[in-house]
């Protein structure tokens, strides 16, 4: 079996290797019809051999990135629509570098120069602003090496590594993507989703959004990088909220997020979604606080588990490089954990930007090249529960002075850096759903508890938002509100976790670059579960408007 994996790994890489050279050949051609490319590519060349100032050194590497983005955004609360916009802009940043790969003038000032640009495809107006973008970023690029270097004097860091890791010329031109649809039945359906407030007087907010966006990404460098990328998003949410008779606040939300349309709920699915998450609500509201101390097995969907592996693993394996003077491999908590185990020996968990779903699932986080012009690699992070490797974009940082091709920026404002694409959770030893919920109470009943607490879904901050209390005896499940976890932290995720199963769920984000993760359910041998201290408000001091 892991021959055959092997073996598939293998042929994908080469499949991928061998569509990029196909296009590294043709890319000029391609090119010669988009006038960005045309642009950025006559600007670059003549920046490579004019870029020059007495007194100031020649620029070693030089990169030009464009993002348009094409946007649809709309809002609606309580059966009406608030806004409806659509939106386009192209959004230029030019990195000038000064020095070289071992240190360089990319530090403040000199991490780049920002301009827009226009959306009528005069190439002489690209160049225009691709030439006084890039005056100022030399420019900026000099001072900020001169004032590094300044600040270098006064440090002494233990194994420095280099600013800039070097990386093979990559070309990939692939297809422009545009957004296409008729906005009237979705706007419909928000009006009519967040209509569904009159069927519940006790609720105070309900609103729904959606973004619908088209991203193409351009991009070169002075190494020979070339890079056009489209991608599509397509999201929508729900959010409502209400106070239960003692004044406790309560929240639910919901959302949806795919690559195209197609793969979206119908309006009418939305709206039912809707209906049930006002059930949800009310039923949140009518159900009683949890008990005030509780120490024991936690079982959570594999929703939740999610939540718990992108807060806790995803945030950590990010291979960011420390502030100047500061030594560290990286400035996360598993920094000092190269090699060391973090996760239980039966979980391992990689991050691949190769493949576009799983198990039928979409997933947000693939591309062929990042946002730095190096290709995506799939990474194994977490082998048998040991630390091997972190996501790292073109900042080396120490014991990994190559990038994996996981530099990615949501917009060019922001410097690409290492970030998730596909962040998958895996169990060695994964049992059915049903054998996880037995196993969950054969250690309650072990333990005499007369109940245990199983988490559904977390609202931000790992705070469940659906908790319900299951019974020993017979496992039925009541709701509870108003817990927080006292000790769901690192300590507990490499201790606790008991079990996996064979289930899977896959949660779609696009917080700083479009990504998933992928995880089961998962089994805690004992947390902490506590009655939260929450300030409860007063309820309203008379009833809503009569809704006939």
């Amino acid at each position: 079996m892991k021959a055959a994996i092997r073996t598939s790994l293998m042929v994908c890489i080469a499949l991928m290797s061998v569509r990029i050279f196909a296009q590294q050949k043709d890319w000029q051609s391609v090119a010669a019809g988009d006038p960005i490319l045309q642009a950025m590519h006559a600007e670059l060349e003549r920046s490579k051999s004019q870029l020059k100032l007495d007194q100031v050194a020649a620029p070693y590497y030089i990169e030009y990135r464009v993002f348009d983005i094409d946007e649809y955004s709309a809002e609606a609360e309580y059966g009406a629509l608030r806004s409806s916009v659509r939106s386009r802009g192209r959004i230029l940043r030019v990195v000038v570098r000064i020095g070289d790969y071992k240190q360089d003038s990319y530090f403040g000032q000199g991490e780049g120069a920002l301009s827009v640009l226009g959306l009528d495809n005069d190439i002489p107006a690209f160049r225009h602003e691709l030439w006084l973008a890039t005056d100022r970023a030399y420019k900026a690029a000099a001072e900020a090496l001169a004032e590094k270097q300044a600040q270098l004097k006064q440090f002494t860091v233990d194994e420095p590594t280099d600013d800039f890791s070097r990386a093979d010329a990559a070309q990939s031109v692939g297809p422009v993507v545009k957004l296409e649809f008729d906005p009237a039945p979705w706007n419909r359906m928000l009006e009519e989703a967040t209509g569904l407030y009159k069927n519940d007087s006790q609720i105070e907010t309900f609103g729904s959004t959606l973004r619908f966006q088209a991203t193409n990404r351009y991009y070169v460098n002075s190494e020979g990088a070339v890079v056009r990328s489209g991608q599509t998003s397509y999201e929508m949410s729900i959010s409502c909220s209400t106070q239960a008779t003692d004044g406790m606040h309560l929240h639910r939300n919901n959302g949806f997020v795919e690559t195209s349309l197609a793969k979206m709920p119908t309006p009418q699915a939305f709206i039912t979604r809707a209906s049930e998450l006002v059930q949800s609500l009310r039923a949140l509201r009518e159900a009683p606080i949890a008990e005030e101390e509780y120490r024991g097995p936690v079982l959570f969907s594999a929703d939740a588990a999610c939540s718990i592996f992108a807060d806790l693993v995803g945030e950590n394996v990010l291979g960011h490089k420390p502030p100047l003077g500061k030594s560290g491999r990286t400035t996360t908590a598993f920094a000092t954990s190269y090699k060391s185990r973090v996760l239980p020996d039966f979980i391992s968990v990689v991050d691949d930007p190769t493949i576009s779903s799983y198990v039928g699932h979409t997933l947000m986080g693939n591309y062929d090249l990042d946002d730095e012009g190096v290709p995506g690699r799939r990474v194994s992070l977490i082998d048998n529960g040991v630390l091997m490797n972190f996501v790292l974009g073109r900042k080396p940082v120490r014991d990994f002075p190559s990038s994996n091709g996981h530099g990615r920026a949501r917009i060019p404002s922001n410097s690409p850096g290492p970030s998730l694409s596909n962040l998958i959770v895996r169990s060695s030893q994964a049992v059915s759903v049903e054998e996880l919920k037995k196993k969950f109470l054969d250690i309650c009943r072990q333990r005499d508890l007369p109940y245990c607490y199983r988490v559904e879904t977390f609202g931000p901050k790992l705070v469940p938002r659906l908790l319900y209390k299951v019974w020993s005896k017979d496992g039925h499940e009541e709701l509870v509100r108003g817990a927080v976890l006292g000790d769901l932290d690192l300590r507990s995720l490499r201790s606790d976790l008991v079990a996996a199963g064979d289930d899977v769920y896959v949660d779609n984000m696009l917080l700083n670059v479009p990504h998933s993760i992928v995880a089961p359910s998962v089994l805690f041998d004992e947390l902490e579960v506590k009655r939260a201290s929450l300030n409860k408000e007063k309820l309203l001091e008379y009833p809503p408007p009569l809704v006939h």
